[in-house]
């Protein structure tokens, strides 16, 4: 199931530093982010191999997620909290705040043979 993680953050006179390292297997092959989403549901997938990070880096969003198990509602809005996908997990996003800016990093590159669109029975 996924995994809401807060990352290591270092706070200084000079501002925020958040570090990102070794989180999900392998090494970071893609790194793309989603913005000007404000009214919009985004993704309505799983994979059978990548695993993704999800950093709300501006505003929020919602992130729904199910495993074929469970199911629930995530908020990521603060830009330390990073959400954790399996490939697994069917996942979409909405609820986006005005100005909200999503970072997803994977450990795969696209590949459209990856994608899962069908939902789970419960989902």
């Amino acid at each position: 199931m996924a995994q809401l993680l807060e990352l290591s953050t270092f706070s200084s006179d000079s501002g925020n530093l958040t570090v990102f390292e070794k989180i999900i297997p392998g090494a970071i092959k893609r790194a793309f982010y989603i913005y000007g989403a404000d009214d919009c549901v985004r993704a309505g997938h799983r994979h059978h191999k990548t695993w993704n990070a999800l950093i709300c880096l501006n505003g929020s969003c919602r992130v729904y997620v199910n495993d074929g198990q469970t199911d629930e509602h995530i908020w990521l809005d603060k830009p330390h909290k990073c959400l954790i996908l399996e490939p697994k997990d069917w996942h979409f996003m909405d609820n986006f705040s005005e100005g909200s800016i999503l970072l997803v990093l994977s450990n795969e590159v696209y590949d459209k043979a990856d994608y899962i669109y069908e939902k789970y029975e419960n989902a």
